[in-house]
């Protein structure tokens, strides 16, 4: 249970076929990779996503936001917009998008592999979003 010092936030990286998933705690700015979720015919397993919530019961939702290097939209911008207007629609927790340009990066090379690369992004991201508001 997260005190007033203490929230637990929970991330999402979220692409076309699959969303990255992390959870995070601001007392100690850390960042764990959890699962990955399958998305299928452009819908998320929105029956997976409220039993993880339901599990951690976070204070705030936490949504990498994709943008091209210029700073410009790209393809998955809208869907990702969709995905937090849902997600609020759905759940009612609070929620914050962050810039995630080169999270998937960071994260082939910490586990120098693609297996689970999706998680290790949004842990990535949460990392990011600590860092940003420390």
């Amino acid at each position: 249970m997260a005190t007033p010092d203490n929230q637990i936030l929970f991330c999402f990286d979220v692409g076309q076929k699959r969303i990255g998933t992390a959870v995070g705690q601001t007392i100690t700015r850390t960042a764990t990779p959890l699962e990955i979720i399958k998305v299928l015919q452009n819908k998320p397993d929105w029956d997976r996503i409220a039993a993880l919530l339901q599990e951690w019961q976070p204070d705030k939702l936490i949504v990498g936001y994709p943008l091209h290097m210029d700073d410009d939209r790209q393809e998955m911008t809208e869907q990702v917009d969709r995905f937090i207007r849902q997600l609020q629609g759905r759940f009612h927790i609070p929620t914050e998008s962050i810039d995630e340009r080169l999270s998937s990066y960071e994260a082939r090379q910490r586990i120098k592999s693609t297996y689970n690369v999706d998680a290790v992004a949004a842990q990535v991201i949460l990392e990011t979003w600590f860092e940003e508001h420390h």
